[in-house]
């Protein structure tokens, strides 16, 4: 009988159909509990998706998205043959590529330290201090920095000390990004270590004392035992991190700016804040929203693949 159902491709498509219901009654409550996740999902984030149809009229409020002209690509063409393009673009892009490139090496070397640790206790503090940070709210960080960063705040009075003169840190549009990306290291490093410090708990110890016994140093462990066991962990987190290097945190390069520091501080997220809230041009500020959404897309996709190519076909997808 087994053996006429796999040589009867149809016989096997009326098994299947006919145990569907079956093992949809025999989960319903799985399904039951995966519902809420999956309506709220299917609101919030797919129903919103019909209004990026904007980005290709001429919009009006009164007269609706049905009601409004089809202008095709004329938004686009407007952001692409803009003045600023180029400079909020570049922004965007140098803000997201180095901060990625800073950024992506810090929790792995911090969850490499603290496998390190033997005593839990200890090592339980220091994950406490480093974490910690994470949950401190942005405007609240960006407040702290105005504050240390100031004229008169702490680092300026040693610089003051050292030079004479205080450095004006906020308004000068050098020491933006390094001030943005710093601080995002400082409160999210921490936190994006934890999947890397709990891959690093499945490596069986008795590799290590296997390579102990063989003569192997602290590096050597490290590089041919700890880095192989994240190293499909660092793929996927790495590709993730690419395929958002547009996407750049709005609240806090808007909270950051200073009307000095504009030609490094403006990208595309306060850009599209400014046109469409501000200015009320919501096709327009649409149209450089979905731009940088399949910039985002573009990228991901050219990252994944390569990053397949180069490690033995792992990837997102």
């Amino acid at each position: 009988m087994h053996n006429s159902i796999e040589a009867d491709p149809r016989r096997v498509t009326a098994v299947r159909r006919s145990s569907l219901p079956e093992y949809l009654k025999k989960h319903y409550f799985l399904y039951l509990m995966l519902a809420p996740a999956l309506i709220l999902t299917l609101i919030f984030k797919y129903g919103p998706m019909y209004g990026a149809v904007i980005a290709f009229k001429d919009f009006s409020p009164i007269k609706g998205i049905l009601g409004s002209e089809w202008v095709g690509l004329y938004n686009f063409e407007k952001f692409l043959s803009s003045p600023n393009f180029e400079v909020i673009f570049m922004n965007t892009l140098k803000l997201s590529f180095f901060g990625l490139l800073l950024s992506f090496p810090v929790p792995i070397l911090l969850a490499l330290m603290l496998n390190q640790v033997r005593r839990a206790g200890v090592k339980k503090n220091i994950q406490l201090f480093l974490y910690a940070p994470n949950f401190i709210s942005v405007v609240v960080v960006v407040g702290m920095l105005f504050i240390f960063l100031s004229p008169t705040g702490p680092v300026n009075q040693l610089f003051s000390w050292i030079n004479g003169e205080p450095v004006m840190f906020m308004s000068r549009p050098e020491y933006f990004r390094w001030i943005y990306i710093l601080s995002d290291i400082w409160t999210g490093a921490g936190w994006a270590s934890i999947i890397y410090v709990a891959a690093l708990a499945n490596v069986d110890p008795e590799l290590h004392n296997a390579a102990n016994l063989d003569g192997a140093n602290l590096l050597q462990r490290i590089r041919h035992i700890d880095l192989p066991t994240i190293r499909p962990i660092m793929a996927i987190v790495f590709i993730l991190a690419a395929g958002g290097i547009m996407s750049i945190g709005f609240e806090k390069a808007y909270l950051m700016q200073t009307a000095t520091n504009l030609p490094t501080s403006e990208i595309i997220p306060t850009y599209v804040y400014k046109i469409g809230l501000q200015s009320g041009d919501y096709a327009y500020s649409a149209a450089v929203g979905l731009f940088n959404s399949v910039i985002n897309v573009i990228l991901l996709i050219t990252v994944n693949f390569t990053v397949k190519k180069l490690n033995e076909g792992e990837g997102l997808y």
